[in-house]
């Protein structure tokens, strides 16, 4: 059985509405993540009827959480868990705090019309991201299991397979939990919002200024890392920000594959605010509308409020760009630290245009010793063949390992991606475990499984996600 302590119901009223989720008619396990649970010390007693939402666990409290948030830059009062039941929390071995949460698994008061549902397509793209996500060592929610309803959902595609992914998270309080509570001007409950968020949290800090610093701190080393790997979340608005500083919410996201700055893969994306090179913007954005929230906690003197949170927003870009330096130090293999790191990686960006982007990095430290492989990488390596001898200046000792422990051979390639998810949806998951298994080991060697290591063949056309709701 799961141990539940749900402090986020007990000490956060009005925070939520208590919702069960839907009853599966016929429901079938599909993947159970059993290392996670091992990991976190769960006995998952009836994992068919736990993450479909036939069975409540005993101690499970399920409820919708309430927040708000600005989506593509639009503010939208009242969003909320429309198809997604917090059962509530646990502790791990090591005494840290998850929530439990169901989605896909029916409607709620914050559903705003919808039907509440998944399809299997999208549930097992968020398990195999995130798995993904985990491997490579980036701050992460997990899936938990995927399990289908019997049920028949319509979307773009027509009738697809229902399913529910089970997934843990450090916690589901958002930039957007935020916003709900000031926009409505309900003071206290934001300040137990805040003060519950520090002690789940952050709690080394102290008061609304602390906070902030620390989320802050948090989300530009998360988005750094993200561009480290070419990774594209597709919908950065704030109730898909989390405080705890974890990726949240695997919609239209992918990893990219030829680098170009631009690149959008979400369908509904049209003007690319989500693009790959605009997500550090985005942080600043998202972390403005969090400084909004916060603005009467962080001083009783309203000028003084807005230049305290002027100065922290004046240095965000110069945060995330220390964050990035830093990953690109290890992705590039450099000794210590040098003031012109930076534009080192910078020029070294500008001679990839146009190569993929996870073997421009991975097979780069075949390059400490010999270039000629590596350049037949590129269809003009005039500026990359410049590059090499200012990079060789500042390797480190082991930089050829050390690069490779780093930099993934192998990512969640698109067109793999997609052609599990259209096999899982008609009944075979062998592609998905397949693929699976790959990407839970990303730096391995590349010998034997080539297959996964390389983009899209020619005529894989242009790739576009869908959120799945």
């Amino acid at each position: 059985m799961i141990h539940f302590d749900n402090t986020y119901l007990r000490d956060l009223p009005g925070t939520y509405l208590r919702q069960a989720p839907d009853v599966a008619p016929a429901p079938a396990l599909v993947v159970l993540n059993e290392s996670l649970a091992a990991e976190l010390g769960l006995q998952i007693d009836d994992p068919v009827g736990w993450f479909s939402g036939a069975v409540v666990p005993q101690g499970a409290e399920p409820a919708a959480l309430a927040y708000a948030g600005h989506q593509f830059g639009g503010y939208s009062p009242t969003l909320g868990d429309g198809r997604a039941h917090l059962l509530g929390e646990f502790l791990g071995p090591d005494g840290r705090r998850w929530d439990l949460q169901l989605k896909g698994s029916g409607r709620t008061p914050f559903s705003r019309g919808g039907d509440g549902k998944a399809a299997l397509g999208p549930m097992l793209r968020e398990y195999l991201i995130s798995e993904a996500m985990a491997a490579l060592g980036i701050p992460t929610t997990r899936s938990l299991a995927v399990v289908t309803t019997g049920e028949t959902v319509l979307r773009e595609a027509g009738q697809l397979p229902g399913a529910v992914v089970a997934r843990v998270a450090a916690s589901h309080i958002r930039v957007g939990t935020f916003q709900y509570f000031a926009k409505r001007g309900e003071m206290d409950k934001l300040r137990t919002l805040l003060d519950y968020t520090i002690a789940r949290h952050y709690p080394a800090v102290s008061g609304a200024l602390g906070l902030f610093d620390a989320v802050a701190a948090a989300q530009a080393r998360l988005i750094a890392q993200w561009m480290g790997v070419g990774f594209i979340h597709g919908v950065m608005n704030t109730d898909n920000m989390a405080l705890s500083g974890e990726t949240i919410d695997y919609g239209p996201c992918a990893f990219m594959e030829g680098y170009a700055p631009g690149t959008v893969f979400s369908s509904i994306d049209r003007q690319g605010r989500y693009a790959y090179a605009n997500q550090p913007l985005i942080l600043g954005w998202n972390l403005a509308r969090l400084a909004e929230a916060l603005l009467p906690f962080f001083d009783a003197d309203a000028e003084k409020a807005v230049d305290l949170a002027n100065a922290r927003l004046d240095g965000i870009a110069a945060l995330y760009r220390t964050e990035w330096v830093a990953v690109m130090r290890g992705k590039l293999g450099l000794l210590g630290e040098d003031a012109g790191d930076g534009a080192l990686a910078d020029d070294f960006l500008e001679a990839i245009q146009g190569v993929d982007w996870t073997l421009a990095f991975r097979r780069l430290s075949g390059a400490v010793s010999e270039e000629t492989a590596y350049l037949a990488l590129f269809e003009d390596a005039g500026l990359v063949t410049a590059w090499l001898p200012r990079w060789r200046a500042r390797l480190r000792g082991d930089a050829a390992a050390a690069m490779r422990a780093v930099n993934p051979a192998v990512v969640p390639r698109n067109h793999l991606v997609e052609a599990a998810l259209d096999a899982a949806t008609a009944g075979n998951l062998q592609p998905f475990h397949a693929l699976l298994a790959q990407i839970q080991n990303p730096f391995g060697a590349e010998a034997g499984r080539e297959a996964f290591t390389l983009p899209a063949p020619t005529g894989f056309g242009r790739y576009v996600t869908y959120c799945g709701t």
